[in-house]
């Protein structure tokens, strides 16, 4: 017994065993059917891998290859569809702007090496850090650069797709009238005695008519109209990237220099003849327009009273310039925001001096030079800082030398000020105060030098006999002699006008992204676009039920008075039945009467309000 007990006992947990092993198949079976995980994490044959976007990866080197282009594939997409959200377009458009704020705050070195290499000399400690940010040449600098394109990619992924979007919709017709119309936002029913087929042959021509697309079914037309609001997006976002492309090809092929120009000299549009220049990675000098011109002569006017003494009215330079190698000579004046236009270039005039002209001779009685001394203007008023620089020039005894002048130019000088300093900008009483170098110029080791900077360390400043430092002030025909037997004589004044020559070849195409930009804003902002239905059935007492609905693909309060006005224009051809106009009516004239009519007791009156 005892045995046959426990072979029974065996075989009954036997069975329970193979029976919960069952269950717990099926379970898993079921919950695997029902699970919504990807198949990748779901157990199973293979070797499953967490985050990858679809199957698992079977064994072998081919299995472990399909898994891998499987994979690379998917994150592509994913990436290609975060980057082409128009999430990630305003991020990158908000950081885009965020970027051009230490482009204005830091100076440039495109722009003005000088600033930049002072404000680095100011800030040593930062000047390094931002040396290595790129702060120094923001717009062209990796960061930037990064921003711009990732910012023109993603505006053309958001394009693209959403212009085949709408194509599809322009060739698309309205849709079939939905079954119920009272249920849309704006809806309008009434009864008529016009025949069905005549409303709807009326509410289609009424449509047309308004210039709403129609597409005509059994019983109802169906008409859509605002096409155009899409339109405005899309050139919105076209605009931007005619922008952007303005905006790197004016910086790929742009050029601009500055160039000093003394009255009666000239300028010929070639790399040689500019005082600064700068351009653009993919600039070439074979790109630069042909012109010429000679400064003729340069007139300024000032206010001479009152609080703005001294403040210029009118700045005109008046030239002569020659289009190509062998153009006609032209005329043109030249002032502050009316630049000369030739070719693709402006030239601009931006700044206004005096240059001394003086001669020197040297101990022989010899000319060593004659010109325009360099002068840069210190104040409002013009007071300038004048150089000249002689550096063929012998002594008395014949020794080769070289000699420096230094000092400073009045334009008005008034002497009871007790201060070399200009009192006005215009030629009153014009004065030259200079001092004398002898030495080294420091030219002849090759390195460029500042022409407005005279550079000291090599030269000894002449003395007068007792053996005070030499320096002397001159009116125009003045002579200065020198201790060494050389002179200069002060034979004139001139003015000069600095230009800046611009090329920038994007100008005229950010223009026209600019106004189209605006135009497809104001057409996304103002076109609604919206879905009209009108529908004609006959109804249980014989007459005709008109049902007119409207939708609007975005909040509109126009829509309910468009809607209004169908169907105020509908109802001459669809007239509504007599007894409804009664009862209209009568409806108005109760509704007039209870506005109009006294009310006995405040409560009744109240209660009735609330009614």
């Amino acid at each position: 017994m005892a045995k046959t007990n426990d072979s029974t006992d065996t075989d009954t947990d036997t069975g329970t065993d193979t029976a919960t092993d069952t269950a717990v198949t099926d379970e898993a079976a079921a919950t695997s059917a029902l699970s919504t995980a990807p198949a990748e994490d779901r157990p199973g044959d293979g070797q499953a891998v967490p985050g990858s976007f679809g199957g698992v990866r079977k064994p072998g080197l081919l299995g472990a290859l399909a898994w891998t282009a499987r994979e690379t594939t998917g994150w592509v997409r994913w990436v290609w569809r975060q980057l082409t959200s128009m999430r990630v377009a305003l991020i990158l458009l908000f950081l885009l702007s965020l970027a051009t704020i230490p482009g204005s705050l830091v100076p440039q070195t495109s722009v003005d090496a000088l600033k930049a290499q002072q404000w680095k000399d100011d800030h040593e400690t930062l000047a390094s850090v931002y040396d290595k940010l790129g702060l120094f040449h923001v717009y062209s600098s990796v960061w930037f650069s990064a921003i711009y394109i990732l910012l023109f990619v993603s505006l053309i992924g958001c394009i693209v797709p959403r212009t085949w979007q709408f194509v599809g919709q322009l060739r698309g017709r309205p849709p079939a009238a939905p079954r119920h119309l009272t249920r849309m936002p704006a809806h309008a029913t009434w009864h008529t005695d016009a025949k069905p087929e005549q409303v709807v042959a009326a509410a289609e021509k009424l449509l047309k008519r308004r210039r709403f697309r129609v597409e005509r079914s059994e019983g109802s037309v169906g008409a859509e109209k605002g096409y155009l609001r899409e339109a405005g997006n899309l050139l919105f976002h076209i605009s931007l990237i005619v922008l952007l492309v303005a905006f790197a090809s004016g910086q790929l092929w742009k050029s601009e220099g500055g160039k000093l120009v003394v009255e009666g000299d000239g300028f010929s549009n070639t790399l040689t003849q500019y005082d600064d220049f700068k351009s653009g990675s993919l600039f070439r000098p074979d790109d630069l327009d042909k012109f010429s011109f000679y400064l003729d002569s340069f007139s300024g006017t000032y206010e001479r009273t009152g609080p703005q003494k001294g403040t210029p009215r009118d700045y005109a330079a008046h030239i002569t310039y020659y289009e190509g190698a062998d153009g006609p000579a032209r005329k043109a004046t030249i002032k502050v925001n009316e630049p000369l236009e030739t070719g693709g270039s402006k030239v601009y005039l931006i700044g206004h001096g005096y240059a001394p002209m003086v001669t020197v001779k040297d101990g022989r009685g010899n000319i060593a030079f004659r010109g325009p001394m360099a002068s840069l203007p210190l104040d409002s008023n013009v007071t300038e800082t004048s150089v000249a620089k002689v550096g063929d020039y012998r002594d008395k005894d014949g020794n080769k030398t070289q000699i420096g002048f230094k000092g400073n130019f009045v334009p008005t000088l008034d002497l009871k000020t007790g201060m070399m300093a200009s009192q006005f900008p215009a030629l009153d009483n014009p004065a030259l105060v200079l001092t004398a170098y002898s030495g080294s110029l420091g030219t002849d080791s090759g390195m460029p030098q500042n022409v407005y900077q005279l550079d000291v360390t090599k030269m000894k400043q002449f003395k007068e006999k007792d053996g005070s430092p030499f320096a002397k002030l001159l009116k125009v025909g003045d002579t200065m002699t020198l201790p060494d037997g050389g002179s200069l004589h002060f034979d004139t004044i001139k003015e000069w006008a600095t230009f800046q020559v611009s090329q920038k070849p994007g100008n005229e195409l950010a223009l026209t992204g600019a106004v189209a930009a605006l135009l497809g804003l104001a057409g996304s902002l103002f076109i609604q676009r919206r879905r009209v239905w009108v529908r004609a059935t006959a109804g249980a007492d014989g007459r005709t039920v008109v049902e007119l609905a409207g939708l609007g693909r975005s909040e509109s309060a126009r829509l309910p008075e468009e809607l209004a006005s169908l169907a105020a224009a509908l109802q001459p051809d669809a007239p509504p039945a007599a007894a409804e106009t009664a009862e209209a009516a009568e409806a108005a004239e109760a509704a007039d009467e209870a506005a109009s009519g006294p009310a006995s007791d405040p409560a009744e009156s109240s209660e009735g309000a609330r009614a």
